[in-house]
């Protein structure tokens, strides 16, 4: 019963941020739009909360959490001016991306043992690329954040030959999933390690190319970026609403950066 209850308030919550993404794309139906994304994601959060059927503990440590999200939510989106938006969604998207990786490695970390041959591989690679465009749109976004606040000096920052750089820090992270991949557990960590400090890099060294006037189209960019990341954290966690939340993120970002 609880399976049926949790695939039918994800159909809603999906319905929800479709209809969110469509208003959004007007200016005069954006306020309607984004109160359908908070009903959307109101439905998800309660039927989660409801499908893992947590004890008195792990509820109040739910609330809390959900609570302080809330509360510093509501309090950056009222006392930061419209003109400083942009700036404000760039920080937003790091969080999504620091928050894939931590899942990737916490994923990683409980990775059930009964997971053999093709089952295992499929995870892995699940984790693997979740982790990697997490990081990427974590420390992208930090930096757009500070070329947008004035932190960092809008002017792009052109190291000589950087685009081999990008290319080859890009071949390594690649290259790690395949000793990943081989690694007996838990020894796969170092691999992962690495390639998330690879392109943790790639993501400062993409941004601070760019400079400041353009931020908002990288914004833009990492906004997808984000998606795509929530999508893969979905495959990790069989997860279909984060699937296909992500998935519209990811597209719809991708669509407003061209």
């Amino acid at each position: 019963m609880s399976g049926n209850f949790l695939i039918i308030a994800y159909l809603l919550a999906s319905i929800f941020f479709i209809q969110s993404i469509s208003g959004l794309s007007k200016h005069e139906t954006s306020r309607v739009g984004n109160i359908y994304g908070m009903i959307g994601m109101s439905i998800a959060c309660l039927a989660t909360a409801y499908a893992l059927g947590l004890d008195k503990m792990g509820l109040i440590i739910l609330i809390a959490a959900v609570g302080l999200g809330a509360m510093i939510g509501i309090i950056a989106a009222v006392s930061v001016p419209m003109l400083a938006m942009p700036e404000m969604v760039g920080l937003f998207n790091s969080f999504v991306g620091l928050g894939a990786v931590l899942i990737g490695f916490g994923e990683y970390l409980q990775l059930d043992p009964a997971l053999i041959g093709t089952e295992r591989a499929i995870k892995e690679i699940e984790i693997f690329v979740g982790v990697l465009i997490g990081i990427v749109t974590f420390t992208g976004s930090v930096m757009a954040f500070g070329k947008l606040r004035g932190i960092i000096p809008s002017k792009p920052l052109l190291i000589p030959g950087r685009n081999l750089l990008n290319l080859g820090m890009l071949v390594a992270a690649v290259g790690l999933g395949f000793p990943f991949m081989q690694a007996q557990y838990p020894e796969g960590i170092l691999p992962l390690s690495i390639m998330t400090g690879i392109m943790a890099i790639f993501g400062i060294h993409t941004v601070i190319a760019i400079g400041g006037a353009d931020m908002p189209v990288v914004i833009s960019v990492l906004n997808s970026y984000s998606g795509w990341a929530g999508a893969a954290t979905g495959f990790m966690l069989s997860n279909d609403l984060m699937i296909i939340a992500g998935s519209i993120v990811g597209s719809s970002g991708a669509i407003l950066s061209y």
